[in-house]
């Protein structure tokens, strides 16, 4: 059994809380690569393989919400733990996001479960679209992405 140095677990977990930290400091939803830019400009020195692996273990552990982009790449938002499991509607061009009902989405879930007779089910829910404000042509003051 090989155990890693002290030295190397309080840097692992140093890198890990600074996008955790990277994370919670963006309002929108990011993706790895671009929240991986973000500290790199800020000068945090951490590695785009620590930061996804950062991401996965904030989404597992619920303190990361995640949707896909038009393009299927995960978007990440720091989910404060007051805040609870949620559902998004997401604006593909500018990533505006509105919450949904999750109470809606949760009681259909259950619904589904019940009569399926399925067991231990686990879900995800996306929606996207183009927000008004996109589709009217104004500025949100967040950057604009485009289908490639």
């Amino acid at each position: 059994m090989t155990v890693t140095p002290p030295e190397t677990n309080r840097r692992t977990t140093r890198q890990r809380a600074a996008v955790e930290q990277a994370l919670a400091d963006h309002a929108e939803f990011v993706s790895a690569q671009q929240l991986h830019g973000t500290m790199s400009e800020s000068g945090v020195r951490v590695g785009l393989t620590t930061v996804y692996r950062a991401l996965q273990a904030l989404e597992q552990s619920g303190a990361a919400d995640v949707v896909r982009d038009e393009v299927g790449e995960r978007l990440y938002r720091y989910r404060r733990p007051e805040a609870g499991h949620c559902h998004y509607l997401l604006c593909r061009r500018c990533r505006r996001h509105e919450p949904l009902d999750t109470d809606a989405v949760e009681e259909w879930v259950a619904a589904v479960v019940r009569s399926s007779g399925f067991a231990d089910v686990e879900h995800t829910l996306e929606l996207t679209g183009i927000c008004a404000g996109c589709r009217n042509g104004e500025d949100h003051g967040l950057p604009v992405r485009t289908m490639s």
